[in-house]
């Protein structure tokens, strides 16, 4: 399947067991997101579910009916900040490299907009040039580096924030 023909969507009830394989997946490559491994099924569950309950922004893009990506992005929950929220993707292996990011993060980025969000940010470890070149692609600034802020197999590796004003 080419990249541009993959599906993505709105994530359901009956996606929930393979974004979990996903996010085990690249949890455990030990890179790129703040995950060792996939919390358990059942947190899992309970986090979508409160994303399609509560309008919070998750896309997903499945080929034969598994989902081999991700973006999704959690309203802040304090009234001050609820024009804000936190972005969170991850592609499998086989898939990067081939213009799924920038699809999945345009998406979950327009239903943000379509929700009334106004900011949108994230964390990015600072030894991933290829996620914060997609960040910067579709309009994110860097706004500050936290110093040794993750810890992975004994390995210190700052975190660079970033956001995007979308409305």
């Amino acid at each position: 399947m080419l990249p541009e023909t993959i599906p993505i969507e709105s994530i359901r009830e009956e996606h929930i067991e393979s974004f979990h394989k996903a996010l085990d997946m690249v949890s455990r490559e030990r890179k790129y997101l703040s995950f060792l491994e996939a919390p358990p099924l059942e947190s899992v569950r309970s986090f979508v579910r409160d994303n399609i309950d509560n309008g919070h922004p998750q896309v997903v893009a499945v080929v034969d009916g598994e989902v081999v990506g991700w973006c999704d992005i959690r309203r802040h929950p304090r009234p001050t900040a609820a024009h804000c929220g936190t972005l969170g993707m991850g592609i499998i292996p086989g898939y990067r490299e081939k213009g799924l990011g920038t699809r999945l993060i345009r998406a979950a980025i327009g239903q943000a907009r379509d929700r009334g969000f106004h900011r949108i940010e994230l964390h990015v470890h600072a030894d991933n040039p290829r996620a914060i070149a997609l960040y910067e692609k579709v309009g994110f600034v860097r706004e500050g580096v936290a110093r040794d802020a993750v810890r992975i197999d004994g390995r210190f590796v700052d975190s660079i924030s970033m956001a995007v004003i979308i409305g």
